[in-house]
């Protein structure tokens, strides 16, 4: 599990922390390690940019960020490849879920926006691990939509830097990023590589 060095209310589980969206036991010991409950709240992931502000444990619907400013209750989005990113205000803190559709739909700088409008800037912001420009092979389609994200895999085809579009999304705020890339290192659960259901967790939380 990475928790960013200095902060408080931030962490990123790896592989070997199991399965967060499915086991309930291995949430509770990731919950436990960060001395927070293992009643979070959730949403739906749909691959969109809807958001929504929760006060309350549990699914909170179809989106793909969330956001709270009621201390103690974790917040978080599940992630296989796709970028998981926790905004971090004095006073609120947002988590969203962004793949190639979610970075095409800048939920994460939707997430920041609405926190803002509420009153609570975001100061910080904390991009996971993901698919890298390494390895996230795409179409003529996919690239399309990224003509200023473009890169090439290890093995030559065309691929999207994912995580520095989303980076270059959030101008108003210090962007940080952590880990590698989920599909060519084991460390991370990858779907593109294993196919697996599992899922690691992005989770937020204001002490």
């Amino acid at each position: 599990m990475i928790s960013p060095p200095g902060s408080i209310g931030v962490a990123f589980t790896e592989a070997a922390d199991g399965d967060q969206r499915g086991d309930d036991a291995a949430r509770l010991v990731v919950s436990d390690r960060l001395g927070i409950t293992a009643q979070w709240a959730t949403v739906t992931q749909v691959h969109g940019n809807e958001v929504v502000f929760v006060n309350r444990p549990g699914d909170a619907g179809k989106a793909d960020g969330l956001w709270t400013d009621r201390p103690g209750l974790p917040i978080a989005v599940f992630t296989a490849d796709c970028f998981g990113v926790v905004l971090v205000a004095d006073s609120a803190i947002g988590v969203a879920h962004a793949g190639w559709r979610g970075a095409r739909a800048e939920v994460a700088e939707r997430v920041r926006g609405e926190m803002a409008a509420a009153g609570h800037e975001p100061r910080k912001a904390y991009v996971g691990p993901g698919i890298g420009v390494c390895c996230f092979e795409v179409g003529r389609e996919v690239a399309e939509e990224f003509p200023h994200g473009l890169g090439t895999t290890i093995w030559g085809t065309t691929s999207v830097d994912i995580r520095s579009v989303i980076e270059g999304q959030l101008t108003q705020t210090m962007v940080s990023h952590l880990g590698g890339c989920t599909m060519h290192q084991d460390l991370w659960l990858s779907h593109r590589r294993d196919r697996t259901r599992e899922r690691m967790a992005t989770i937020g939380w204001l002490p």
